[in-house]
């Protein structure tokens, strides 16, 4: 039975980063800068994404030859750069946003509320387990 429970967390894995988003692609930038107002430095982006410093560097490019984002040089530190939400960029970061609180919406909408209560409880609880075994094998 628990390898088939494996099976499906995979599977619900693969689903969510598919239908809801990861969390280091243009989507997940352009979602975080509309989060923020617009407006967030290229080091804040990397501290709230799960990616490489260059890989980021890369997603930005895209996002400035697409016409979605401007980057320039921050004032305060000439060493960073400062990425802004163009009009487009907040057009899309916008439709991405509505796109994901219907699914969000529709994923569980199978269960009761009750259920999905139970759902997040259950999940809590593995979350720190996971989390638990983690720590042990850094510290072994």
């Amino acid at each position: 039975m628990s390898s088939a429970i494996l099976h499906d967390l995979g599977f619900f894995g693969h689903y969510l980063h598919i239908h809801a988003g990861g969390r280091g692609g243009k989507q997940f930038v352009l979602v975080e800068l509309d989060k923020h107002g617009g407006h967030l430095t290229q080091r804040e982006l990397l501290d709230k994404s799960a990616i490489s410093p260059a890989a980021l560097s890369e997603v930005l490019s895209k996002l400035e030859c697409a016409q979605l984002i401007k980057r320039s040089t921050c004032p305060e530190d000439r060493r960073q750069l400062d990425i802004e939400l163009t009009d487009l960029g907040t057009d899309h970061a916008r439709c991405i946003r509505a796109e994901r609180e219907q699914f969000e919406h529709d994923a569980l909408s199978c269960f009761t509320s009750d259920e999905q209560e139970q759902l997040e409880d259950l999940l809590g609880r593995l979350v720190i387990h996971w989390k638990s075994l983690e720590e042990k094998e850094v510290d072994a």
